[in-house]
């Protein structure tokens, strides 16, 4: 008897996004707005399309048998792919925590294992449904699991060592990469693939959900004092007669008496988008809603209009002595996001 065709999609594309969905759900600090999930989820979807391609080119041209190719090969290529999208999320400071660079990393597999089950899908109609129960529940959630892997593993290493390079990236893409190989090695078992996925998957994401979310509220709390007691020395004078104050008015003066004024503004508003960001997450927390005003939006523009001021290469020169964490930028940029903002 024929399967029709939206139950056999159903089954190839649900548990995925389903997963998914819980995953989000289960964040209770909110760190990934629909837009970002959206678009993550669609990179993934260009990364499948990507590694089709890859895939076809470097068998043909390596002429390795498939078999071969399939099992040991493409795992490394299609993990490498998918973790691409993730260092350009880490390298413009759109991950800020482990919870929410596995989220991101399962949302980009999720995306590669829709665009390939809508291939599976459109190639082989004559299939009983146990094929797309295996794709479904087995397949498409490992894609989403590896990635998640590389991705909360290169962001521990990124949050160790404040430094994100090639370096970084080799222990995830490793184990992705391995994990990737041990589901495609039971081929031939594919029941057992599959359950390992069903069983492994949940106990992984309970593990990073619960380590990383007393990491996120003790950071939190911390970094909320500190940045008060800073917007506080800011605001009294306190901090312009601090060593780290006049090491920076000293080093402003070199491009000018008004970069000066207009570098401690920047450091103000800089603080207070970020502690304002900081009162948003732990309200949160709280189950609570802090309301955005006009204020917000007016900062924002502020902050933009005072990078353009004060040129690339003032900015540049200062930065490091500013000593903005990546996670103060991901708060920006979270914050952007969240006022309706773009920038």
């Amino acid at each position: 008897m024929a399967i029709p065709f939206p139950l056999e999609a159903s089954i190839a594309l649900v548990p995925v996004l389903m997963f998914l969905g819980v995953l989000v759900m289960f964040d209770s600090y909110r760190l990934i707005s629909l837009r970002e999930l959206i678009l993550t989820i669609s990179s993934g979807l260009a990364l499948g399309i990507a590694a089709y391609y890859a895939n076809d080119y470097l068998i043909q041209r390596a002429g390795i048998d498939y078999a071969v190719y399939s099992r040991f090969a493409g795992p490394v290529v299609e993990e490498s792919i998918k973790a691409s999208a993730i260092v350009l999320l880490l390298l413009f400071n759109r991950i800020g925590f482990m919870i929410d660079a596995a989220i991101m990393g399962f949302a980009v597999g999720t995306g590669f294992a829709v665009f390939e089950n809508v291939y599976f899908l459109s190639a082989f109609r004559e299939t009983d449904l146990g094929l797309w129960i295996l794709r479904g529940f087995g397949t498409a959630l490992m894609h989403g699991g590896a990635t998640a892997i590389f991705a909360a593993l290169t962001q521990s290493i990124v949050d160790r060592r404040a430094w994100l390079g090639p370096l970084a990236l080799i222990p995830g893409l490793v184990v992705a990469s391995a994990l990737h190989i041990a589901y495609n090695l039971l081929a031939g078992e594919p029941q057992f693939a599959m359950l390992g996925v069903l069983l492994v998957l949940p106990l992984l994401f309970y593990l990073i959900f619960s380590k990383s979310e007393h990491a996120v509220h003790q950071w939190l709390v911390h970094d909320y004092a500190s940045h008060q007691q800073l917007l506080d020395d800011i605001e009294s004078g306190r901090f312009a007669h601090s060593e780290a104050g006049r090491f920076i008015i000293r080093l402003a003066r070199r491009f000018g008496e008004a970069v000066v004024a207009d570098i401690f503004e920047y450091l103000k508003l800089h603080t207070k988008i970020v502690l304002r960001a900081e009162q948003l997450s732990l309200a949160r927390e709280r189950k609570e809603k802090l309301p955005l005003g006009p204020q917000d939006k007016e900062d924002l523009h502020r902050l933009r209009t005072l990078e353009r001021k004060i040129g690339r290469i003032a900015l540049m020169t200062l930065w490091p002595h500013l000593h903005f964490s990546r996670r103060e930028l991901w708060e920006i940029h979270e914050f952007h996001d969240e006022a309706g903002v773009l920038g």
